[in-house]
């Protein structure tokens, strides 16, 4: 079995090893050697990068309590060889994994629910919890985790013996057997881990609750602790300076400011949803009783085109095809009464480089032409 020098000390950054077995598999090396600081992927919490005796480790996986090092390169069987990790990386997923017991310790007991669920991506940590929670819920759970963090508590581990395990309220996703690691934040969280952690809960920093939405039984909480929640706010508050610029507000105001202009942009709307029916009504009523009508119109949404199309039909009556757009790009839409639209379609389609379809009175679709192969089709 491996040594594992992250249980010993989670802030280790290098050591000296012997190399007890190199195998190449496929691009990559497995490399085990006698005693480690990667912690192997497990718990919710990816692998340790860095480098080994001059090659990179790309991933570190356990089994059977020997840890393997997957590697760019091989290294020499029995040679001491010199480890260094990847410490912000490391260190990163030490605040994320520590956030995330101390959140799920304060809200577990506060609720009397369970953490069913625990991911560390790569810029967003996700907890999953088997409770209903109100936006007021998570908002507490964040300012006592805050709280808990400043006063910086260190963190205490544990091996108890089967019978004083069984006697122990923790924390756990699953039943456990043999020797179970307890990792204690005192008075925020018990909890059965295998992860590695800062020394005290200052070391994180900071916690930030990012969204909670309704997943299965309970919700999903996003959370960013460290340096993520730093990276988080600064991207927001960035993104709050520059809409405060763009709408000539102050940031604190922002949200006022988008609210008025929805308003405007609602009212603007309406006014050209008017204009344009009445545009519709004057070129339907001039289309009146001529039979069979093609219209060749710049660029509108789709619900504008069909309903040109409909108003046109209903005056002309014969058959109406409306086209919408620019030369090589055209949304097009055919309506008649009592007719049967969809070879028309197929044809179209096939001389106008499109696609669509529909139904017998009504066809929709676009094609790749120019407006003179449009108007030679119809002629």
């Amino acid at each position: 079995m491996t040594e594992k020098l992250y249980y010993q000390d989670s802030m280790m950054r290098t050591f000296t090893a012997v190399v007890t077995s190199c195998t190449q598999e496929k691009d990559r090396w497995a490399v085990t050697l006698d005693r480690t600081a990667f912690y192997p992927e497990g718990g919710g919490q990816p692998a340790d990068h860095g480098t080994l005796g001059g090659v990179t480790v790309l991933d570190a996986r356990e089994k059977d309590g020997e840890v393997f090092h997957f590697c760019d390169g091989k290294v020499d069987i029995g040679a001491v060889v010199d480890g260094t990790i990847d410490w912000e990386r490391r260190f990163d997923f030490m605040q994320q994994h520590s956030g995330e017991h101390i959140v799920s310790g304060i809200l577990c007991g506060r609720f009397g629910c369970d953490n069913v669920g625990f991911h560390i991506g790569h810029e967003l940590v996700t907890i999953d919890f088997n409770a209903a929670l109100s936006t007021n819920d998570v908002e507490m759970v964040e300012n006592l985790a805050n709280r808990y963090i400043w006063e910086d508590h260190p963190i205490q581990f544990d091996y108890p013996s089967s019978a004083r395990l069984e006697q122990l309220e923790y924390r756990s996703k699953k039943a456990l057997t043999g020797q179970v690691r307890i990792v204690r934040w005192p008075e925020a969280d018990c909890c059965a881990c295998c992860g590695t952690h800062v020394n005290s809960s200052g070391q994180v920093g900071m916690v930030k609750l990012i969204s909670c939405q309704k997943f299965r039984d309970g919700v999903r909480i996003e959370m960013a602790a460290g340096a993520r929640a730093l990276r988080w706010m600064n991207a927001v508050a960035g993104q709050n300076t520059r809409v405060s610029q763009l709408l000539s507000a102050r940031p604190g105001e922002t949200a006022a400011a988008v609210e008025r202009l929805q308003k405007e942009t609602y009212t603007l709307r309406g006014r050209v949803a008017e204009l344009e029916e009445s545009d519709f009504a004057r070129k339907a009523e001039a289309l009146a009783g001529i039979g069979d009508t093609l219209l060749i119109e710049g660029t509108m949404s789709a619900d504008s085109l069909r309903k040109l199309c409909g108003m046109v039909k209903d005056r002309c009556l014969g058959r109406c095809a409306v086209f919408a757009g620019a030369d090589g790009a055209y949304q097009y839409a055919i309506a008649q009464d009592g007719g049967d639209l969809r070879g028309l379609a197929k044809e179209l389609n096939a001389a106008l480089n499109g696609r669509g379809g529909g139904k017998p009175e009504f066809v929709q679709g676009s094609v790749r032409a120019a407006r003179q192969e449009i108007q030679d089709f119809f002629h």
